[in-house]
């Protein structure tokens, strides 16, 4: 017996051991990385910590990036990236070790890291053991993990400040609940800044071929400030940094019956107030157009979601709501009863996906857009592999047709609408969830850029500022010191000369409306 306790003891000094000297190897490994950024919230991670990557790179900053969103990147900084590889397929907070390790080896001036923790212990253990950022990035706090993090949104607030550097920066463009976030800085002697996304024009956002929105572009910049890159240098290096694959994207197709079809993936949008906000953009820019019709997928471990989903279903005032996935119920039931005669239940899970796809197609119109709203694993993956095996519509846009009779409330029709063709065209990966057939529909496409058509109206000229470059900067000791910004001024960004349009500007700009309930907004501002 006293042998076997020997062993035992002898067993756990040598655990002991071993994990104080990969910890101190690990806390070697960072200071080797001057500057650590992590980026935390609820939606966009992935899509900010992308931009503050490029912007930095754009400033002649070595600059290591990961992500852990829709698939999980290992970012060079030449701006390739591969897979992060997980034994089993498994998520775990410990996997940070090894990226951190990776990234040193490359002695960068900056690393970016996404928050993987959704447990409020763990993001507390993320910050505190595994990346000690310097620069903390909140993005936002909305209705998600509230099993984890809630039951309110106050709770998730708090639990997200964990991530907050002590002695440190944060950086957020939530509003509704900045004093929370001030608060809980405070204690931990950290400077709360706030990335206002009004200080972001138009004409800076048309410069993304990729659908982005306006508070990842202000945290973005206020991060890259905070470094001493300047506005137009960072911006130039978001606009050449490689999307996420989860990114917002709009396809144009035909079904077997010839029907016109526009589909927008929001699957990464999962929470209510993220989703109204991204299929209302794609309305006001003509990405999209009615009549409108939502797709529902449902999962049984996201029962609450789905009730989530059904609710906000009078915001988009679709034409038909399809529910896919199961339980269906549990998404159906939730919407409110003026609206629940246009749900089609689509069978559940253990439907043929044949049979649910040709039903679904069949409901369609003649010219009408999709859009996928939920979960994207299940029945979603199925969805999206038919759909990227239509052609697709290379026909020109005719005007809208106009709205259904006896739906005074539907928003106009957009006449002109934009080319949604994909400028990036993303490489095929054996560790990426999208179907193959997803991939392979673009694996020989050129990238193709729409001139733009003669005409300088919409709101303001189309105008770039992101076409000249500063000397870039020598590493390190020749790098301004961090400074904080200060209130942003009136005078925006000098007109130079035109460019092609982005991927999601309209052909024919709309016109300014008197009504500015529609034009882009804080999320902290009602709509």
């Amino acid at each position: 017996m006293l042998f076997l306790y020997t062993v035992l003891l002898v067993g756990c000094a040598i655990l002991l051991i071993a994990g104080v000297v990969e910890q101190r190897r690990h806390f070697v490994n960072l200071e080797h990385i001057p500057t650590r950024v992590l980026v935390n919230g609820i939606r966009g991670k992935s899509s900010i910590t992308r931009l503050c990557a490029g912007a930095l790179r754009g400033g002649d900053l070595v600059t290591v990036a990961k992500t852990t969103g829709t698939a999980a990147r290992f970012i060079h900084p030449d701006a390739t990236e591969e897979p992060v590889y997980r034994k089993f397929g498994i998520a775990n907070v410990v996997e940070q070790i090894g990226i951190v390790r990776r990234a040193a080896a490359y002695k960068p001036d900056a690393l970016v890291m996404e928050c993987m923790a959704v447990m409020p212990a763990l993001q507390e253990i993320n910050q505190s053991k595994l990346i000690r950022s310097t620069i903390g990035v909140l993005c936002n706090v909305r209705e998600d993990h509230l099993a984890e993090m809630g039951p309110t949104l106050d709770d998730v607030a708090r639990s997200l400040c964990r991530s907050m550097p002590e002695d440190g920066i944060c950086v957020t463009a939530e509003k509704d609940r900045f004093h929370i976030l001030q608060k809980e800085a405070d204690a931990r002697n950290c400077k709360l800044v706030y990335a206002d996304p009004e200080t972001v024009t138009d004409e800076e956002l048309r410069g993304f071929s990729w659908f982005t929105f306006k508070e990842n572009v202000a945290i973005a910049l206020t991060v890259a400030e905070l470094l001493g890159v300047d506005r137009e240098t960072a911006l130039q290096g978001m606009y050449d940094a490689p999307p996420d694959p989860g990114v917002l994207s709009v396809e144009r197709c035909l079904t077997p019956e010839g029907k016109r079809l526009r589909f927008a993936n929001v699957f990464a949008a999962n929470d209510p107030e993220s989703t109204l906000m991204n299929i209302n953009q794609l309305l006001d820019l003509g990405a999209i157009h009615r009549p409108l019709n939502v797709v529902i997928n449902c999962r049984p471990d996201r029962v609450e979601r789905n009730g989530q989903m059904g609710e906000i279903i009078p915001g988009l005032d679709p034409e038909r709501v399809f529910v896919i996935g199961h339980p269906a119920k549990s998404a159906i039931d939730a919407i409110p009863a003026e609206f629940r005669s246009r749900a089609v239940d689509l069978g559940g899970d253990k439907r043929d996906p044949e049979e649910f796809m040709a039903e679904l197609l069949d409901r369609l119109g003649p010219d009408t857009s999709l859009v996928a709203i939920g979960n994207i694993h299940g029945q979603g993956e199925v969805l999206l592999e038919h759909l990227a095996e239509l052609p697709p519509d290379e026909s020109a846009d005719d005007p809208a047709a106009a709205p259904p009779v006896g739906r005074a409330d539907a928003a106009p029709a957009v006449v002109g609408h934009v080319e949604t063709m994909q400028l990036y065209v993303p490489r095929t990966d054996p560790y990426q969830r999208y179907p193959e057939a997803y991939e392979a529909r673009y694996a020989q496409a050129q990238p193709y850029v729409p001139q733009l058509p003669a005409q300088t109206s919409y709101e303001t000229s189309y105008t770039t500022s992101h076409d000249t470059w500063t000397e870039p900067r020598a590493h390190h000791g020749d790098r301004p010191a961090p400074a904080v910004p200060q209130a942003p001024g009136d005078d925006g960004p000098a007109a130079e000369q035109p460019r092609s349009r982005g991927l999601f500007e309209p052909r024919v700009p709309p016109q300014p409306s008197a009504d500015d309930s529609r034009q882009w907004h804080s999320p902290g501002e009602p709509r």
